[in-house]
């Protein structure tokens, strides 16, 4: 279970970002966070594994207290958190197969992988993913020679090679065409269910979010003022969520914050 209690983020003397802000997430959900530009949505998932240290709060995963972590122990402790980028944070350079091994880091010698030289049993593991979701043909072309959507399937399979107890999705599909926008959400959910796997997205597309989400968050000015089943995601509570901002511009903007 993930567990974030009176979490709070400020970028120097500035208003904070994330005000006094509490949720709980346990079990396979999918959990979809929406609002508008500036709400804090990004700064939230990146709190949650310290890439953005907070300011105040706790965070703890299973039971681990994030926020009270070394810099050692966080380390070791960052290999429980899965990341998905938005600009899916591969080496152009290295294959499909070197990338999602980079999955492994935390857990092989820094030998082992300046060398290429991964255990067995990670690149059998690999392979099942990769043939999961459609790319183990691609195992050793360049990353650099994939479509978008393939590429953003790298980034998923290397955040599951980390073995995580939770996997974070920072606008997941904000590079990527409505179709295969669609289909990355589709495999987020059903390897959610698959795994066992809380997953939290950080979505601006609010169809999406309905259709493939358990639950939606919805954020405004650094504090979640709703928090309920997609169906219950009134007219009345996007109003609130997003201030007035036109339907059409929902589905398109991204965020900063």
């Amino acid at each position: 279970m993930l567990k974030i209690k009176s979490l709070v983020k400020r970028y120097g003397a500035g208003d904070p970002v994330l005000k006094d802000l509490n949720l709980e997430i346990e079990g396979d959900q999918v959990v979809s966070v929406i609002g508008s530009s500036g709400a804090g949505k990004s700064t939230l998932l990146r709190c949650i594994n310290r890439l953005v240290e907070p300011t105040s709060g706790t965070i703890s995963l299973n039971g681990t207290d994030f926020t009270a972590l070394g810099k050692r122990d966080l380390r070791i402790a960052r290999r429980r958190v899965g990341m998905v980028f938005q600009s899916f944070n591969l080496i152009d350079r290295l294959t499909v197969m070197e990338n999602v091994q980079s999955g492994r880091l935390g857990y092989i010698s820094t030998w082992a992988a300046l060398t290429r030289r991964y255990p067995k049993e990670d690149i059998r593991r690999a392979f099942e993913l990769m043939e999961r979701v459609g790319i183990a043909h691609y195992a050793d072309k360049r990353a650099d020679e994939l479509s978008g959507g393939e590429r953003q399937r790298v980034g998923v399979i290397r955040a599951l090679m980390q073995q995580p107890e939770i996997l974070l999705a920072d606008e997941p599909t904000a590079s990527l065409d409505p179709k295969t926008s669609e289909q990355i959400m589709m495999l987020l959910r059903d390897l959610a269910n698959e795994l066992k796997l809380p997953v939290i997205i950080n979505i601006h597309n609010v169809h999406e979010a309905r259709e493939f989400s358990d639950r939606i968050v919805g954020m405004r000015y650094g504090r979640i003022i709703f928090d309920d089943l997609p169906e219950a995601l009134s007219e009345e509570a996007m109003h609130d969520i997003y201030a007035g901002i036109p339907h059409a511009d929902r589905q398109v903007e991204g965020e900063a914050a």
